[in-house]
């Protein structure tokens, strides 16, 4: 049962999203861990950047298993998403930053472009 107010919010904010607020929701989620999981290295908190970065990992992998691969774009967002997880496993591996920060790169360039796509999706429905 849900009794913190931030939680039930968190939950309705859930579930009244529409399907591309959703991936943006994932990527925020994403690029957070891994931020965090930066912080965990630099500072050389092993158990903080292994963590936080296989949050980023899960995140990462749910957006590979919900891909629609009906549309060729799929197969190049998978590859993405599958270096993606590589670069995260060799920063978590060998505790170096230059990989994550290439992962969270990706993820920030990735999560503007849903933003973009978002919005002109809106956009045009509200026209119809």
């Amino acid at each position: 049962m849900i009794t913190s107010p931030y939680e039930k919010y968190k939950q309705s904010s859930v579930q009244t999203s529409t399907p591309g607020q959703l991936v943006i929701m994932l990527y925020d989620g994403a690029i957070r861990f891994v931020k965090v999981g930066l912080e965990g290295i630099s500072s050389k908190d092993h158990m903080k950047a292994n963590v936080n970065l296989g949050k980023a990992q899960t995140i990462i992998s749910e957006l590979m298993s919900t891909l629609d691969h009906s549309y060729p774009v799929s197969k190049n967002l998978f590859s993405m998403y599958e270096y993606m997880n590589h670069l995260l496993i060799q920063s978590n591996i060998k505790k170096e930053t230059q990989p994550a920060l290439e992962a969270l790169n990706y993820l920030q360039e990735l999560r503007e472009t849903w933003v973009v796509a978002n919005k002109q999706y809106i956009g045009t429905s509200m026209n119809e």
